[in-house]
């Protein structure tokens, strides 16, 4: 299994909506509104890095309202 963490950024106002649009994702097992630089980090499992990049690249940055990502794979 792989452990991604995604940092989202989120158009104002759509915090909330997208949380739960996140956590819907299939491979999708957390995903938390939090103050700093980003607006919603959100924790993946999933079996292959191309899996990680599916959720990440396409399907959280696909929501309307997401403005940007950055995407960690766990190293341990």
């Amino acid at each position: 299994m792989v452990t991604a963490f995604v940092m989202i950024k989120a158009n104002t106002g759509e915090a909330d909506r997208l949380r739960d649009s996140i956590e819907a994702i299939e491979g999708v097992e957390s995903a938390h509104i939090v103050a700093g630089d980003v607006d919603i980090i959100a924790k993946a499992r999933v079996e292959t890095p191309a899996a990680v990049k599916d959720v990440a690249a396409t399907q959280i940055q696909g929501l309307e309202g997401v403005e940007d990502t950055q995407t960690y794979i766990a190293m341990d």
